[in-house]
């Protein structure tokens, strides 16, 4: 059984370039490294006033809020989702995610597809590209998250 406990996670930190407020920590508990075949989920937590950035996923989501209150953008709409609210998000439509609460924001990603690719207006760091997702580790058989983040972030 492939079971994860949020609280677990090692999360991998980002933010964009240049937008102070667009600090983010991000997990991909279940992708294709992790076992999944027809499914992902990413977990994110964003701080109050930060937000993810405008980006576009390859694949439609749909964004539970499991903590928190956000300001959801989706193409030229906006909308307050709170605590266990969630939304759906086509794929390829611009979208961002804002914290506007006072604790940090929680949220959980669905996506129909083991790999999803995020294209970002400006560049994710660390990495220094537009393009981010789940990290691409070649391996023989799935393998959990935590182990993904230290093959790839070895101490």
């Amino acid at each position: 059984m492939n079971k994860v406990k949020l609280n677990e996670l090692i999360m991998l930190e980002g933010w964009l370039e240049n937008e102070s407020n667009s600090h983010r920590k991000i997990a991909f508990p279940f992708y294709s490294t992790t076992g999944a075949e027809h499914s992902s989920v990413v977990f994110f937590e964003l701080e109050p006033g930060h937000e993810l950035g405008s980006h576009t996923d390859s694949a439609e989501e749909i964004v539970f809020i499991l903590q928190g209150g956000a300001e959801i953008t989706l193409g030229e709409e906006s909308s307050q989702l709170n605590k266990d609210e969630m939304v759906l998000i086509p794929s390829m439509v611009p979208h961002n995610i804002r914290n506007i609460g006072n604790e940090t924001l929680k949220v959980i990603g669905f996506f129909p597809c083991s790999n999803v690719s995020s294209t970002f207006t400006k560049p994710v760091m660390p990495i220094n590209q537009k393009e981010a997702g789940a990290p691409p580790i070649p391996v023989d058989h799935p393998i959990e998250w935590n182990e993904v983040v230290r093959k790839i972030m070895p101490t």
